[in-house]
């Protein structure tokens, strides 16, 4: 069992758990994920390591609250045990050979993109953050980028935070300065993810997407984090989950995400899950 230490609100829909796990802090790395349950009879879920403190032995998580098992998480609380949580699981993200890179996250993703930038600025790497968001009330993990990105840029989709647009236009400006960077790192919904790879490729930039596809095992045994990169089939839970943005089919692997989106909302509703 492992015990809760800190619950934190960060916006409406996203929580932040602090978890007692040491056996994980002491091997993780940035880009690495656990396994979850919330409770003895709970859905197995992944979710990417949002930070971690090897002195302390704990784990910090950040989750959405959409479906089932997020939501059995979410009534957690302090104090109170997650049955099981597996990891690290997962390839670590590769930084060698950096000096200058972009890491974008959007949305959710942004907790995943901040152990990254967190790696790189450790490394003496310089770090331009970009963080998109629908709305200003949606931001999450400011102060924490702050902390770590020489240049920070948060953007919102309606402009209600200062600037107003995609993370791609943001990127875009960037890239036609002509700045020297040696790579961009993406983190998001898939179709955020599959337009800055195609923004990239036209100025011939490495880009690293990480693929969240549905998955179960975290084994690579299952089969349901596959996805086909460069024309072969890859497991995201073993294989990755990064890989090179520009190899990556994103048609494939945002219709195969969207498969079970009608049974998760028709579940929802059945099991009056938010009573």
């Amino acid at each position: 069992m492992y015990k809760i230490l800190e619950k934190k609100i960060l916006n409406k829909d996203v929580t932040k758990m602090i978890i007692d796990a040491p056996l994980v802090a002491k091997r993780c790395e940035a880009g690495q994920f656990i396994i979850l349950r919330a409770k003895d009879d709970s859905e197995r879920i992944p979710l990417t390591i949002n930070d971690y403190d090897r002195k302390k032995g704990t784990i910090s998580i950040v989750f959405q609250v959409v479906g089932e098992a997020t939501i059995e998480l979410n009534k957690l609380c302090e104090g109170d045990e997650i049955e099981t949580f597996v990891g690290p699981l997962g390839k670590k993200t590769d930084l060698d050979g950096l000096k200058k890179a972009i890491v974008i996250g959007g949305g959710l993703g942004s907790a995943i993109a901040y152990p990254l930038a967190k790696a790189m600025k450790e490394k003496g790497i310089d770090v331009t953050s970009i963080c998109g968001f629908r709305n200003k009330d949606l931001i999450i993990l400011e102060d924490e980028f702050k902390k770590v990105s020489n240049k920070l840029i948060i953007t919102t989709d309606d402009g209600s935070n200062g600037i107003k647009g995609f993370v791609t236009d943001r990127l875009e400006e960037l890239l036609k300065v002509g700045s020297d960077y040696d790579a961009v790192y993406v983190i998001g919904p898939l179709i955020m993810m599959k337009f800055v790879s195609l923004l990239t490729l036209k100025y011939n930039l490495k880009t690293i997407v990480s693929m969240n596809p549905l998955m179960v095992d975290g084994t690579g045994m299952c089969g349901g984090c596959r996805l086909t990169y460069d024309g072969k089939i890859k497991f995201a839970c073993v294989d990755g989950p990064d890989f090179d943005g520009h190899k990556v089919d994103f048609d494939e692997a945002i219709y195969r995400n969207n498969i079970y989106k009608d049974f998760e909302r028709k579940r929802k509703e059945d099991c009056n899950l938010l009573k």
